[in-house]
Formats: structure tokens, C-alpha cells, sequence
């Protein structure tokens, strides 16, 4: 299937997404306002600039869009133009993701990622669900893991893109 747009609105469109203060990280936000939990976002002193740093527990948060990520849920798509160019910059995207992580866990913090087909689409999680989920391991103390339209799930840092 070909782009219904040409290639100078795709990329004005591409360029409008912003990188913080996105829909899905203004629902974790509210949902760990409504745990109670203290957090600072965007913490610039820490390698990949986690979207929300736990300082009492030792751990971060990332909400991982499944396009710009590559995750392997019903939300990634390969595009069908520029395949080659999107492909690159993904795994570009995958590998720093990885790099980040294990710094984070070199550093003695433990890593959360929240996928975006968890917050939104077909198959998200209800909030409660969610706030169990997040709960669960903020306060649980496990190593690092993920969540995503499965659940809960243990992170593992493997070269390539299916993380979940």
C-alpha cells in the first residue's frame, strides 16, 4: 500500500511528534499521581532521560511508543515506503533503548517500560488494571520488566526488537 500523503507532509507529520509530554506519558503521570507516588519526569541526570524517575524506589519509567520502539504487538507496522530508511532508524531507536537500560541497571536502578498498546488502542488495559500493575512492581522490587497489552513482564536485554 502506497502513502496517501506525499513526502513533504509525511515528514511534516513525522516532525509534529513530540519526544516528551506525550498522550501516553500523561497517563502514567495521572495514574501514579493517583498511587500516591512521588516522581520527577524527564530526569536529565540519568542516562536516556527516563520519563519518570521513583527516587524512593529506585527505579524509572519509560513509555515506549510500539511504532518508534519496535514492538512486537498489533500497533508496529512495517511502513510500505521508505521500508529501508525506517527499518534503520527503528533499530537505531531498538539499540539505544538497550544501551540506556543496561546503563540504568549498571547504575543500580531498576528499568519499567510501558508500551503503548497498554495505555491505548483495541486491546489497552483499564487504569485499574494498570495501577495494579504498576503498583505491583514499583513497589515489589523485582528487576527490571514491562508491560504491555500481556501484562506484566520481565525485560530481557537481547539484540533485535521483540522485547514482549
Amino acid at each position: 500500500m502506497t502513502d496517501v500523503h506525499d513526502k513533504a507532509t509525511r515528514s511534516k507529520n513525522m516532525r509534529a511528534i513530540g519526544a516528551q509530554n506525550t498522550a501516553i506519558e500523561k497517563r502514567v503521570a495521572v495514574l501514579l499521581d493517583s498511587l500516591g507516588l512521588q516522581w520527577l519526569a524527564q530526569d536529565t541526570c540519568l542516562p536516556g532521560r527516563p520519563d519518570f524517575t521513583l527516587d524512593d524506589y529506585r527505579c524509572v519509567i519509560f513509555t515506549h511508543g510500539c511504532f518508534w520502539h519496535h514492538h512486537d504487538c498489533y500497533l508496529f507496522k512495517v511502513p510500505a515506503t521508505r521500508t529501508d530508511f525506517w527499518l534503520s532508524k527503528i533499530g537505531a531507536n531498538v539499540a539505544r533503548d538497550e544501551r540506556v537500560m543496561r546503563q540504568l541497571v549498571a547504575l543500580g536502578w531498576r528499568v519499567l517500560v510501558v508500551w503503548e498498546c497498554a495505555l491505548r488502542g483495541r486491546e489497552k488495559l483499564t487504569d485499574a488494571a494498570l495501577c495494579e500493575r504498576l503498583e505491583e512492581w514499583i513497589c515489589g522490587g523485582e528487576g527490571s520488566a514491562q508491560i504491555g497489552i500481556q501484562g506484566i513482564s520481565r525485560l530481557s536485554f537481547t539484540s533485535g526488537s521483540g522485547r514482549e
